[in-house]
């Protein structure tokens, strides 16, 4: 069994991933972000980097016996002019800089291109742990009914057109009409930004009506950034007065999996698995 680097940003989502390699008696090391990891990761052997410090990662990745690498949680997109970087950093900040004005997508894959160059394998958060996946159908009590098919569809379709520019990986759409798409703010302030719209173009939680979708970008590496839901998302989803949020199965991460069905089916929505396209 491969010891595993937990790069780990912000959220819950790295600290799921420790805790079921804990369970599962993977090896594993965790690699905390500075500035973004939980301070609860402390508590596992491993070691704080700067975004830049490629030198110094690298370096305790390898002291540790590390083998494969897996990126997870929430780092935002750095002030690159603000940034300290180690030696090795200095040598792959000028091409972090280069990819980032193409988008997030291609700033991704150039940092997972250093971690492999370097000899990691890189794993996705649905590679190390499989059941955080969405998967076919409803999750929880509650599935969708004929009403909904259409907003889904158009949800669904918008998530996909403003992944295809590297735009964001969500869309609510309500009774046809586009509510919002995300960008760099984020599912959650996406949801806030709902939530604040007249009652007229929305529902509300006492009559939910409307979707949020979330889809990977077309060009999205599937090792990193997957698009994720968890409790917060649900309970922001309900007060945006949305009856559901769906994803495409095996393409949209799960965290907190039981919390969020527990969540959900409190709440009255739906949580709903297609198949890809």
């Amino acid at each position: 069994m491969r010891k595993l680097g937990l790069i780990a940003g912000g959220g819950a989502l790295p600290i799921e991933l420790a805790a079921h390699c804990e369970r599962a008696g993977r090896p594993f090391s965790v690699m905390r972000v500075r500035g973004f990891a939980d301070p609860s990761l402390e508590q596992y052997p491993g070691a704080e980097v700067g975004i830049a410090e490629f030198g110094k990662a690298f370096k305790a990745l390898k002291e540790e016996g590390c083998e494969a690498v897996c990126f997870a949680g929430v780092v935002d997109r750095p002030d690159f002019s603000a940034l300290i970087p180690d030696f090795r950093g200095v040598k792959v900040l000028p091409g972090l800089i280069k990819a980032a004005r193409e988008g997030d997508d291609a700033l991704l894959r150039r940092v997972l291109t250093e971690f492999e160059k370097e000899g990691f394998i890189v794993e996705g958060a649905h590679e190390v742990r499989g059941e955080m996946t969405l998967q076919a159908g409803p999750l929880g009590r509650y599935a969708p009914r004929e009403q909904h098919g259409a907003d889904i569809d158009r949800a669904l379709t918008v998530a996909r057109a403003i992944g295809g520019l590297d735009v964001g990986q969500g869309a609510v759409v309500c009774d046809g009409l586009v509510l919002a798409v995300e960008a760099q703010e984020g599912t959650d302030a996406m949801l806030r930004r709902v939530a604040d719209l007249p009652q007229a173009v929305r529902g509300c939680p006492e009559a939910p009506k409307g979707v949020l979708a979330k889809a990977p970008k077309p060009i999205q590496e599937t090792k990193v950034d997957l698009p994720t839901i968890g409790v917060a998302t649900i309970q922001r989803a309900a007060r945006a007065g949305l009856a559901g949020v769906v994803g495409e199965a095996g393409r949209l991460l799960i965290v907190d999996r039981d919390q969020v069905i527990a969540c959900a089916d409190d709440l009255g929505l739906f949580v709903y698995g297609v198949e890809p396209r």
